[in-house]
């Protein structure tokens, strides 16, 4: 695993116009990511580049080693091309074909991003769907946008009987959590908002009799 780390760190060193690069565990070794958005993998002792249309084009002219890890025993290629020497030698070139790479994971991921329904989030149903649409939320950036609590007082708004659970459904939503898995100091916050909220309205409620 040392060798995994000399390679990461070799390549934050040259890499770093890119942005903050972050590691995590990932195939046996580790994946490389800007902002969380996922461009390179280390295996062993070689550095890895997501496939783009810059790299196919290097790859033309100079073949590179796909990425194969085993799956139960099955060989399984990448789409994942390994830095060679000459590449390592050319660190303007190596960061060119890097920036295209994290380019070309940016945009796939916004597309599906782009088509992800909110039904397709954690905890939303197709009732909340349904909902959040008739209160003008359509889409899942829509949603992220607004954040929960806004989110919660425009269903409230057309459904008085939605509750605690879904405005924690919400959350977990956006933040990509079961609802039962969201964090206790967000839970407690969301709480305490939600039954502050419950009062006000109450109390406007009571006044207006």
């Amino acid at each position: 695993m040392k060798k995994h780390h000399q390679v990461v760190e070799r390549s934050r060193v040259q890499l770093a116009p890119l942005g903050k690069i972050e590691s995590r565990t990932q195939f046996g070794g580790y994946a490389l990511a800007v902002e969380q958005v996922v461009f390179a993998l280390v295996n062993e002792e070689g550095l890895y580049l997501r496939a783009c249309e810059a790299l196919r084009e290097y790859v033309a002219e100079r073949p590179l080693e796909t990425l194969v890890f085993r799956k139960r025993g099955i060989p399984v290629s990448l789409n994942y091309f390994k830095v060679d020497e000459a590449l390592w030698r050319n660190p303007e070139h190596l960061l060119t074909l890097s920036a295209a790479s994290l380019q070309a994971a940016q945009v796939e991921l916004k597309a599906r991003h782009d088509a992800l329904r909110l039904k397709d989030l954690p905890n939303l149903s197709l009732r909340i769907e349904m909902m959040l649409r008739e209160a003008g939320i359509c889409t899942v950036k829509h949603l992220c946008e607004i954040g929960a609590k806004k989110s919660w007082l425009k269903l409230k708004a057309i459904n008085q009987h939605v509750g605690f659970k879904t405005l924690l459904a919400l959350q977990g939503a956006i933040s990509g959590h079961h609802q039962a898995a969201l964090p206790h100091a967000v839970k407690a916050e969301l709480s305490d908002w939600y039954n502050a909220t419950v009062k006000q309205a109450f109390q406007r409620e009571g006044s207006g009799r």
